[in-house]
C-alpha cells in the first residue's frame, strides 16, 4: 500500500487547526422570501469583508460552502460568474466576498454544509479543530452547519456580526441557541483575537481535556 498522502493536491501541504467557513455568501438572493434577508445583508457583508482580511492575514484557511440552488450541472465558478455579473439583489455581497485563488469551496445540496458534501474530508486533511462559521441565513444554514459541526466535536465560533437572518429576532434566537446548546463563542468579529484562537486550539490528533479536568490538574500542580 502506498503511504497516505497528507496533502490535498500532492504539492504544498495544507494544515491549520482553525478554519473559516462562509455559508452561501455567493448568492443572487433571488429565492422566495429573500426580501427580508436583503435588509441585513449589507451590514453583515461590510463586517465579513474586514473579518476575512484579518483571517487571511492570520493564515487561516477560508472555505466557501455554498448551495447549488438546484443547478446540478453547474459548478462553483459558474455560480460565482452568475452572482457577480448578473443584475441581482445579491450581486454586491457576492462581489465583495468573492473568493481568493487560495480559498477552498464546497457545494452543498441541503442546509448543512456537512450533508452529502466533502467538507468532512477537507477539514480532516487540514487537521481543523476549531470552526469559525459565518454567512446566511443565521437561523437556517449557519445553524444547521454549526449543529453538525458540534456533533463532530469541533470547537465553534460564530461571530454575531457576521451572520444574517430574515429578522433580527430570528438571528438573535439562532445565535443564542448556538451559544447555549452548541457551546459556540458568539463574540463579534471585531473583538476576536485570531492569534489567541490559534494558540489555544490543540491539534486535532491531540485529545482535548474537559474543563473540569484542566481545573483539577491545575489544582494538583498548585498543591505540589
Amino acid at each position: 500500500m502506498p503511504a497516505r498522502n497528507m496533502d490535498l493536491h500532492g504539492m504544498v501541504p495544507d494544515k491549520s487547526n482553525v478554519a473559516l467557513v462562509l455559508l452561501d455568501v455567493i448568492n443572487d438572493l433571488e429565492f422566495e422570501g429573500s426580501e427580508a434577508l436583503q435588509r441585513y445583508v449589507p451590514r453583515m457583508t461590510e463586517r465579513l469583508v474586514e473579518f476575512k482580511r484579518r483571517v487571511e492575514a492570520a493564515e487561516i484557511p477560508v472555505i466557501y460552502v455554498n448551495d447549488n440552488f438546484g443547478r446540478w450541472r453547474s459548478d462553483f465558478r459558474r455560480l460565482i460568474d452568475h452572482c457577480v455579473n448578473t443584475p441581482c439583489p445579491g450581486r454586491e455581497m457576492s462581489r465583495a466576498l468573492a473568493p481568493a485563488p487560495d480559498d477552498y469551496f464546497v457545494l452543498k445540496p441541503k442546509h448543512s454544509g456537512f450533508f452529502s458534501t466533502t467538507l468532512d474530508t477537507l477539514l480532516n486533511y487540514l487537521q481543523v479543530r476549531t470552526l469559525i462559521v459565518a454567512g446566511v441565513a443565521g437561523n437556517i444554514c449557519v445553524l444547521f452547519t454549526a449543529n453538525d459541526a458540534y456533533m463532530r466535536d469541533f470547537r465553534l465560533v460564530v461571530p454575531s456580526d457576521c451572520v444574517a437572518s430574515n429578522t433580527e429576532e430570528e438571528n438573535r434566537y439562532a445565535l443564542e441557541q448556538m451559544r447555549d446548546v452548541l457551546k459556540a463563542d458568539i463574540t463579534p468579529s471585531t473583538e476576536l483575537d485570531l492569534e489567541a484562537l490559534k494558540r489555544h486550539t490543540p491539534p486535532r490528533d491531540e485529545p482535548e481535556m474537559e474543563p473540569s479536568s484542566e481545573a483539577a490538574l491545575a489544582g494538583r500542580e498548585g498543591e505540589a
